[in-house]
């Protein structure tokens, strides 16, 4: 269905100037979904979950759609650059923790549940349209988009 992911001992400059700029393009929505959804770290962190599952969505989108037709420059802007800056593993930690200590143990318990959960329906649906999508693209293509 998918090509495997292969790392490489090394990273050109071409890689490493791509996931820079991934990566500036990832924060900056990222900041912007943080402003336009507010909450206190005690409060359930609902931009955590969107950025997540969103991000695992995309990622699995790509992987099936692009990754065996892009270079690998395109790969780690998108997939470590993009998206890597975009989501976050932290974040949640920290948002599940402080639920914890704030005595809100469902809200944590929930959090952990509807990340991994959504993110993981995410990735499956992502990879499934991504898997599906080239070849609708090339019947557009050959019956002129229509």
């Amino acid at each position: 269905m998918t090509a495997p992911v292969r790392s490489r001992a090394g990273a050109s400059p071409r890689d490493l100037l791509a996931v820079f700029v991934g990566g500036l393009i990832g924060t900056t929505l990222r900041v912007l979904l943080d402003v336009a959804i507010v909450h206190d770290l005690e409060e359930f962190a609902l931009s955590t979950l969107l950025v997540n599952v969103v991000g695992a969505f995309v990622l699995g989108l790509l992987v099936a759609a692009l990754w065996p037709r892009v270079p690998g420059w395109v790969r780690v802007g998108l997939g470590p650059g993009i998206l890597g800056s975009f989501t976050t593993f932290s974040a949640l930690a920290v948002s599940i923790v402080a639920l914890a200590q704030n005595g809100d143990v469902v809200g944590a318990i929930l959090s952990i549940v509807l990340s991994i959960g959504f993110g993981m329906l995410a990735a499956w649906l992502g990879l499934v349209l991504g898997s599906r999508f080239p070849a609708r693209v090339r019947w557009f293509a050959l019956h002129g988009g229509g």
